[in-house]
């Protein structure tokens, strides 16, 4: 017995690695909460006697870039947008993947196998490919960015939900409030959303680094954030130029993007092992 016990202790306690993770996560939220607060200068301040500083100078911890424009400042600015992004598309592509699941569960049918054809074509779809020719016609303002980044991955969600919406019927107690006289929205919402929603949470841990990675990947392109106001990506994009002479125009905001997908996958896993009753 006491070994069984002390087995169960081990298991249950959290590791170093995700600690640190839920550790930077954090960071990371405060960051953005306080951006404005404590970052030192105005992001589009110049100061072109002192541009192209290396890292700790006067003023300057993280150096600044090619027009004077302090990195540290711009960073923190950053940190809090590329955020935003990723946190309002997370949850866009959930609650509309997981409306469309919960439709094909009630819906047998026709409108089964239309939901489930769409998640196979978005599945099919290259998204970023979609996302350049959607931003290069429509523009690219901030609201149009993070509704263009909450329809990926929403397809997860739909299929998800709708599996664990039809073994939620079968297993009796939603048929139990329906014949008390409970609507279907309120048996999905009240009953079965809250018996699916530790499956969900996991997904959108992993879907969320996915989506910063996305929104990097057009800033860099130049078809994300634009100027005067800043994202990762945007740093990254604007950074590369000067690889050679200013490498830390382009590392800190690098370095910022590994370890927050590192973290939040590391996190992500680490909560699917722990709230998804299908995996060990």
């Amino acid at each position: 017995m006491m070994t069984i016990k002390r087995t169960r202790h081990t298991s249950s306690r959290l590791p170093f690695s995700v600690a640190l993770g839920f550790g930077w996560l954090g960071l990371m939220l405060l960051v953005a909460i306080f951006a404005d607060v404590i970052r030192p200068h105005e992001i589009s301040a110049l100061d072109l006697s002192a541009r192209l500083a290396p890292p700790l100078t006067a003023g300057h911890w993280l150096g600044t870039d090619e027009l004077g424009r302090d990195v540290l400042s711009r960073l923190l600015r950053s940190i809090r947008v590329s955020q935003a992004i990723a946190f309002g598309a997370t949850i866009i592509s959930a609650v509309f993947g997981t409306a469309l699941g919960f439709l094909a569960a009630r819906r047998r049918g026709s409108v089964e196998h239309l939901v489930v054809a769409l998640s196979d074509f978005q599945a099919a779809l290259p998204f970023l490919i979609l996302a350049l020719a959607v931003l290069a016609f429509a523009g690219n303002s901030l609201s149009i960015l993070v509704f263009l980044m909450g329809s990926y991955g929403w397809e997860r969600y739909a299929r998800i939900a709708r599996s664990l919406a039809i073994s939620a019927e079968a297993q009796g107690y939603a048929m139990a409030v329906a014949q008390l006289g409970a609507t279907p929205l309120r048996i999905y919402v009240r009953h079965i959303l809250p018996n699916v929603a530790a499956t969900l949470i996991v997904s959108m841990t992993l879907t969320f680094p996915d989506i910063i990675l996305m929104e990097s990947a057009l800033s860099f392109l130049g078809l994300g954030v634009q100027p005067p106001d800043s994202s990762l990506g945007n740093m990254v994009g604007f950074g590369r130029v000067y690889l050679t002479t200013a490498p830390w125009i382009m590392l800190a905001p690098s370095t910022v993007i590994v370890l927050t997908t590192l973290a939040v996958s590391l996190c992500g896993d680490w909560l699917r092992d722990r709230l998804d009753p299908t995996v060990g």
